[in-house]
C-alpha cells in the first residue's frame, strides 16, 4: 500500500494506524497541508536523514515541523518568545512558520537553522492535523518535490518524482487531492526579542503588521 485516500473523514480515520506503522518502521511520508503538499517523517535523527537523502537536500536547509496544537510545541521544549506568543495568537493554526529556540535534547540538531532556532507551524489542514493529533508527535515537512523542482499539486507530481521510493515501500503518499495555487507558508524568525521575517509567503509582510502590530517583524 503506497497511495492512501486521505480526503474524508473516514478515509482519514482509516489511514492513520498504517501512517502509524509506516512511520514507526522508519517510513517517510507525503502529505496535502493548507499550502502545498510536504514530505515528513517523525523528528529523529535517522529518519531525519533518511528525508534528507529522499529530498535531495542540503544540511544547511532545514525542515519544519508541524504540529497539531499549541502544547505540542512546548512538549518539545521549543520555547515562545513574547513576539512569538502575539504572532501565535494572531495566526495560528495557519501558514505561518515561527522559528523558535529550545528544544535541545528533544529534537534533532539538524533541525536547527543557522541562528540556533527551529521552524514550527500549527498546521490549519484538518486532516494532517488529526493525523498529527493522533500520532502525538510532530512530522517534520518540506515540500514534496526534489531540491530545486517545483512543489507538487497533487499525487501525480509526487509519483513522478519519487517513483522508485513508493514502488519500495519507503515512502506512504497521503491522496488529499489537488491543492490550490498557494505560496508555502511565511516564515518568521522569533529566536531574538526582535522578530524577522525570513520569506513572505502565504501571508503577506503587511498582513502581520495589521493583525500582530509591534509583535510583527
Amino acid at each position: 500500500m503506497t497511495v492512501v485516500a486521505f480526503q474524508t473523514a473516514d478515509q482519514v480515520r482509516q489511514a492513520i494506524p498504517a501512517v502509524d506503522a509506516h512511520l514507526q518502521s522508519g517510513g517517510l511520508l507525503a502529505y496535502p497541508t493548507e499550502t502545498v503538499y510536504g514530505l515528513g517523517s517523525r523528528p529523529n535523527d535517522a529518519d531525519v536523514a533518511a528525508l534528507f537523502a529522499l529530498k535531495g537536500r542540503a544540511r544547511d536547509k532545514p525542515f519544519l515541523l508541524l504540529v497539531a496544537d499549541r502544547s505540542m510545541v512546548e512538549a518539545c521544549g521549543l520555547r515562545f518568545t513574547e513576539a512569538a506568543r502575539a504572532l501565535a495568537d494572531a495566526f495560528w493554526p495557519g501558514p505561518l512558520t515561527l522559528v523558535l529556540p529550545g528544544g535541545e535534547g528533544r529534537l534533532p540538531d539538524a533541525l536547527r537553522g543557522p541562528g540556533g532556532g527551529i521552524a514550527v507551524r500549527w498546521t490549519s489542514h484538518p486532516a494532517v492535523a488529526r493525523l498529527i493529533d493522533a500520532l502525538g508527535y510532530p512530522l517534520t515537512s518540506t515540500s514534496a518535490n526534489r531540491t530545486g523542482g517545483s512543489t507538487a499539486p497533487g499525487v501525480a507530481a509526487i509519483a513522478a518524482d519519487f517513483q522508485e521510493a513508493i514502488a519500495g515501500g519507503r515512502l506512504l503518499v497521503l491522496d488529499g487531492g489537488m491543492l490550490g495555487n498557494v505560496p508555502p507558508s511565511t516564515v518568521v524568525d522569533c529566536t531574538e526579542a526582535r522578530p524577522r521575517l525570513l520569506r513572505e509567503g502565504a501571508i503577506s509582510g503587511a498582513k502581520l503588521r495589521r493583525l500582530a502590530g509591534s509583535a510583527a517583524p
